[in-house]
């Protein structure tokens, strides 16, 4: 009960400040999924103007975001402007700023000191073979505990600005985006997690 309640406390939290986000009328992509003020929707920018990014950092951001969430066969993060969330979130959070501007120049320092290039200038398989060691327990090299922090920040910001997006809610085909004569019953009737649950009443 413990964990469901910090869970549910965490997801309270991710939507109130998502909700908060939702607001700042400088959004060129990122839309909040239970935002009804469609004022904002229509003064949208035709570009988003970074809050804290450098224009040399922002790149970088938006490139880890499609990283983290790709598009495969559905929208990721890039669609889903989730860099914007990502600056956004940054912009208004001191804390987190010298950790990401630190995590970025550790980025583009360990990608010269490996393959003699800045994160921006390798390939997408370099990239990828850059950011596994940081992102996979399995995979974890020691010297690189200030990387893993970094990505560790950036990927929890993307995950959240995601599936609190229009996009990301829409990819996890949320029941809450339809509508129903009455109540439906649980859909994963198979799933382990869901034993707690009493049965449908229908």
């Amino acid at each position: 009960m413990a964990g469901q309640d910090l869970q549910r406390r965490e997801m309270l939290r991710i939507m109130a400040t998502a909700a908060a986000a939702s607001k700042f009328p400088g959004f060129a992509k990122w839309s909040f999924i239970c935002s009804h003020d469609k004022s904002v929707e229509s003064i949208r920018p035709e570009s988003y103007q970074p809050l804290f990014f450098s224009p040399s950092e922002y790149p970088i951001v938006e490139r880890l975001t499609e990283l983290i969430i790709p598009n495969d066969s559905t929208p990721g993060a890039k669609e889903a402007g989730v860099a914007e969330f990502v600056d956004f979130m940054v912009a208004h959070d001191k804390d987190k700023q010298y950790p990401m501007r630190m995590g970025i120049s550790w980025l583009n320092a360990q990608c010269e000191r490996l393959l003699g290039k800045t994160f921006m200038s390798l390939s997408d398989v370099q990239q990828v073979a850059v950011l596994e060691p940081l992102a996979y327990k399995a995979k974890h090299r020691a010297g690189e505990e200030d990387g893993r922090r970094f990505f560790s920040a950036i990927k929890e910001l993307t995950v959240m600005g995601f599936y609190t997006s229009e996009i990301g809610y829409k990819e996890i085909d949320n029941p809450a985006l339809k509508f129903y004569a009455k109540s439906p019953a649980c859909p994963h009737v198979d799933d382990p997690e869901h034993k707690h649950l009493p049965p449908p009443k229908w």
